[in-house]
């Protein structure tokens, strides 16, 4: 599982025109999964995120998490995350899971961070998405479960 977290000022999703998830201060999470994942490897990875500390206290340091701030998590799947490029021009994607397989596996992802007291905003899995951000910091952090 691959999660780049961004720490962001303000964030949205929209589809079709529309916009179907925003947040204000936070994280914008762009969240692919891969063929052994399973639901061990998507809880832990639910606890970095929602327990990260990237925010900057009165000193300016990162100390600070999601609840201390009262931020929230933009959750958006990609499964362009798990892209292969090493041969040719076009990116191959046998690594990322299927979405029989990735899509509860993204939906369980979400419920962690929302046990966490998160409010988590979600784009819709498989739909074409835009997707808009204000970087802060600029942070941006790679969480992968094969690294943790």
């Amino acid at each position: 599982m691959r999660v780049i977290l961004q720490r962001v000022r303000h964030a949205s999703v929209t589809i079709d025109g529309q916009v179907h998830g925003a947040i204000q201060n936070g994280f914008l999470a762009l969240v692919g999964i891969t063929q052994s994942d399973d639901e061990g490897i998507v809880k832990k990875m639910a606890k970095k995120c929602a327990e990260l500390r990237v925010f900057e206290d009165e000193q300016g340091k990162m100390n600070r998490g999601l609840s201390d701030i009262q931020g929230d998590i933009l959750s958006i799947s990609q499964f362009t995350l798990y892209a292969d490029c090493k041969k040719g021009r076009r990116p191959g994607f046998e690594k990322a899971a299927h979405p029989a397989q990735a899509n509860p596996l993204y939906e369980l992802f979400n419920k962690e961070l929302r046990s966490y007291g998160l409010q988590v905003p979600t784009g819709v899995f498989g739909a074409d998405m835009k997707v808009e951000l204000l970087n802060d910091g600029p942070v941006t952090i790679i969480l992968d479960s094969a690294e943790l």
